[in-house]
């Protein structure tokens, strides 16, 4: 899934493996791999200033959204975005891909599709958009509702700055992944692209450990081991701490 950070891939690995001298390989590995270092680049855009938002006694009570644009085209509907959504309450997130021309129709019909019908309608909406397009997303999603909008939702023009961390974290994840083309066949020969792999880039960055919380944003509990390893593992043995197993050769196999 690649390298969502340094900590995050020390933490994952040592969940499931360890070797001999293992934090300092895996950190030379990291440090001369290639894919992160481009990937990890210092872009210069500043994080949004903290403001004070009441904190949601709820998941999905208040989210922040964001867009990623000027992909490579994905897929057949050639999608050229993704709509990033963040629960401010667990830190879990939702990547949906869009097309940088959709309308405000457009979202509102994403948004219900894949937020409302899950999650519920949010109370208050934390967007870089601009308030014209907010408007109308709000307007056309009660639409489709079939009901009016009978209470004000409130509307923050500028994200926080840890929410903001967040889904730049994202949109580093998502570039990595067009900029070398991540993509795969299946058993029957077709190609798949970014846009197939965008639920594994969630599950991944979904059940990594959130520096905040210090729970994994899948569950809001401490992350437990995956049953999805890197690799086949050796039987434990006795010279090895307890709840360890050897990584299986170095650490360029299982990366």
């Amino acid at each position: 899934m690649g390298h969502i950070s340094e900590d995050r891939t020390k933490e994952r690995v040592t969940s499931t493996s360890w070797w001999a001298k293992w934090e300092q390989e895996l950190s030379g590995y990291i440090i001369t791999c290639e894919r992160f270092q481009k990937a990890n680049k210092k872009h210069g855009k500043k994080y949004g200033l903290l403001q004070h938002i009441e904190e949601p006694k709820h998941p999905w009570e208040t989210i922040n959204m964001d867009w990623v644009t000027g992909l490579v085209l994905g897929s057949k509907e050639n999608f050229n975005g993704c709509l990033i959504i963040v629960d401010r309450f667990s830190k879990s997130i939702r990547c949906l891909p869009c097309h940088r021309e959709d309308t405000a129709m457009d979202t509102a019909l994403l948004f219900w599709n894949n937020i409302i019908s899950t999650c519920g309608v949010p109370k208050i909406t934390i967007s870089d958009r601009d308030p014209k397009f907010t408007s109308e997303f709000w307007t056309n999603l009660y639409d489709i509702l079939g009901t009016k909008l009978e209470f004000s939702t409130a509307y923050h023009p500028k994200t926080d700055g840890l929410a903001e961390r967040m889904l730049q974290t994202m949109e580093e994840i998502l570039r990595e992944f067009c900029a070398y083309g991540m993509e795969y066949k299946d058993h029957e020969g077709d190609t798949h692209d970014w846009v197939t792999l965008l639920l594994a880039v969630q599950l991944a960055y979904s059940t990594s450990q959130n520096s905040t919380t210090g729970k994994d944003t899948c569950t809001g509990r401490e992350r437990v081991e995956s049953p999805i390893a890197c690799g086949s593992l050796e039987e434990k043995s006795s010279d090895h701490p307890p709840h360890s197993q050897r990584f299986p050769g170095n650490a360029e196999e299982g990366l």
